[in-house]
C-alpha cells in the first residue's frame, strides 16, 4: 500500500504559482503578484494576475506620456 502523506505536500493543495496575464510567464503567486484583497487573507483570489514587473513596466510607461506631453492652452 502507497502512502499519500508522503507524496501530497501542502504546496499541492493551494495554488502556489500563477500565469502574468500580460508576458504569460509562470510565477510564484506569493513573491511575484501583488495582492488586491488584505481582508481575505492568503486566499488565491486576493492577489492580481499581472505580475509585479509587468506592474511596473505599465505604470512607468503611462507616467512617462504624462510628462512628455507639453501643455498649452486650449484652443478657444
Amino acid at each position: 500500500m502507497m502512502e499519500f502523506d508522503g507524496q501530497i505536500k501542502l504546496g499541492h493543495l493551494l495554488l502556489n504559482d500563477r500565469k502574468c496575464r500580460v508576458c504569460d510567464e509562470v510565477k510564484n503567486l506569493v513573491n511575484s503578484f501583488y495582492r488586491t484583497r488584505k481582508d481575505r487573507g492568503a486566499m488565491a483570489s486576493s492577489y492580481s494576475y499581472e505580475c509585479k514587473e509587468c506592474t511596473i513596466k505599465r505604470i512607468r510607461n503611462k507616467k512617462a506620456i504624462k510628462i512628455n506631453q507639453e501643455w498649452a492652452y486650449p484652443d478657444w
